[in-house]
């Protein structure tokens, strides 16, 4: 019978490579800040903010508050349909914790000005001052 001669090199333990695994982890840590920052970008798809001549990019803060209101009026925050006082509530429980907190109103361009005014209702309710609407810019 014969014996397996086995050397010195492949008797020794495997070597962690530091430099290969920082460059993964910091790979893995740039990709997730990427999509935290995109996934704070919330809006609904099928709506269409109207247009404006004057309209300025806006720099993003975080933790804003993003309300999409449809062509029905629907009230939508974080993809879920709210009452208004379920909006009420949730914005009063807000600013309750964080004051000053800031609120972008993205309202279809076809939506009846009832349905933005009573968003702008549960704002002051909610003692909440920083409000922006969302438009997208006119091309000429």
């Amino acid at each position: 019978m014969s014996r397996i001669v086995i050397s010195e090199q492949q008797k020794q333990k495997p070597i962690i490579q530091m430099a290969p695994l920082i460059d993964i982890v910091f790979l893995t840590l740039v990709f997730f800040m990427t999509i935290s920052v995109f996934n704070q970008m919330e809006a609904e798809l099928n709506i269409s903010v109207p247009k404006a001549q004057a309209s300025k990019d806006a720099v993003r803060s975080p933790g804003e508050i993003i309300i999409n209101i449809n062509k029905q009026g629907d009230v939508i925050v974080n993809s879920q349909k709210l009452s208004q006082n379920a909006l009420e509530a949730m914005l009063t429980k807000i600013s309750g914790l964080f004051p000053n907190q800031p609120v972008i109103i993205r309202a279809d361009e076809q939506t009846y000005h009832q349905y933005v005014v009573k968003v702008l209702d549960a704002c002051a309710k909610a003692d909440i001052w920083n409000i922006s609407f969302s438009t997208n810019k006119e091309e000429n």
